[in-house]
């Protein structure tokens, strides 16, 4: 059907390309942003593909050196993939937290694709993680509201290993 430059990547070899975690590049799949074609229980992304996504997110990144990406994708998209690490935080603390995050997030920005956000407590560690992927300025804006409420005087987090949650 094609010609023998046609070559499919895996979902691992295109996140190895880009720099991503493999999750990132399956939920580009799965939001329609990277074409891909499943067989059996894998995805497969086609250079053309893959090109039109590098293209798309302005990336210097290509499958290989002779293969420039095409002229007529869309350029100057710019996505951040950041993980905030939040220790000595309570339970009750972390779901304030993620709350705030999530509505945030979800305000109304002049940015083509919404901030995915996702966020996990460890409650034996008392640590959280949150995973933002989105606009840079976006992204930006919401670690600055993290790091003000996280600031001195606002009680979000445990002085130590006794308070909220830990108590009852």
């Amino acid at each position: 059907m094609e010609s023998e430059d046609r070559e499919l990547y895996s979902v691992g070899e295109v996140a190895e390309r880009l720099g991503l975690h493999v999750r990132t590049v399956r939920n580009y799949v799965r939001d329609g942003r990277l074409k891909a074609v499943r067989i059996g229980k894998q995805y497969r992304i086609s250079r053309e593909d893959f090109e039109a996504l590098t293209a798309a997110r302005g990336a210097a990144v290509s499958p290989s050196p002779a293969t420039p990406p095409p002229s007529a994708a869309p350029r100057g998209l710019v996505e951040v993939s950041s993980i905030v690490q939040i220790d000595s935080i309570g339970p009750a603390a972390a779901s304030r937290l993620s709350t705030l995050v999530t509505a945030a997030a979800q305000f109304a920005r002049d940015t083509p694709e919404p901030l995915r956000i996702q966020t996990v407590h460890d409650k034996e560690r008392a640590r959280m993680k949150i995973v933002i992927l989105g606009d840079a300025a976006a992204t930006a804006d919401l670690l600055r509201l993290v790091h003000d409420v996280l600031g001195p005087g606002n009680d979000l987090l445990l002085p130590g290993a006794g308070r909220e949650g830990h108590d009852a």
